[in-house]
């Protein structure tokens, strides 16, 4: 008889556990985006420009180091930091440094940031920076986008496809 208990127990405990998970799958109702407006996300990792150039060793640095560590060139580690800054219909929303990440400051310079903005046609000019030793901005770009309600405009540089991209 007890055996008839456990079962029926678990059965219960089974059944609450699914009526739960039926529930909480269809309420609270979930939006990430509220009606009418769609979103921009500015979102990169790149590795900066190296601060110094490649240089060749000298005969004495040269010497100081185990044979097996002997290269033709020094290349010092450090990058620089990446600026990116973005227009929205001739407003300034964005403008930010990100710095190398390492120890070293070696390392990727990252960035992610959302933006709700409301649907429709949109004049968006990016520009971005990669070198700290170049005049200006390195990289721009402009473009009239339209978005529909709910519509996520993704803002990215990747070098091999160009530069800056926006999907």
């Amino acid at each position: 008889m007890p055996r008839v208990f456990d079962w029926a127990g678990q059965a219960l405990l089974y059944g609450c556990f699914a009526v739960a998970l039926g529930v909480f799958s269809r309420w609270p109702a979930y939006h990430p985006l509220p009606s009418g407006m769609a979103q921009i996300k500015v979102s990169f990792m790149h590795h900066g420009a190296r601060l110094a150039d490649c240089r060749p060793y000298t005969a004495e640095e040269l010497a100081k180091l185990a044979p097996n560590m002997r290269k033709d060139m020094k290349c010092e580690r450090e990058r620089s930091p990446v600026s990116i800054e973005v227009d929205l219909d001739g407003q300034r929303v964005i403008s930010h440094v990100s710095a190398p990440s390492g120890l070293s400051r070696d390392g990727v310079s990252t960035l992610y940031r959302r933006l709700d903005v409301p649907a429709g046609e949109h004049r968006i000019s990016v520009r971005f920076k990669d070198d700290q030793s170049a005049r200006g901005v390195v990289q721009q770009r402009e473009a009239v986008v339209s978005l529909a309600p709910a519509q996520v405009l993704v803002i990215d540089y990747n070098a091999a496809r160009g530069g800056i991209v926006l999907q």
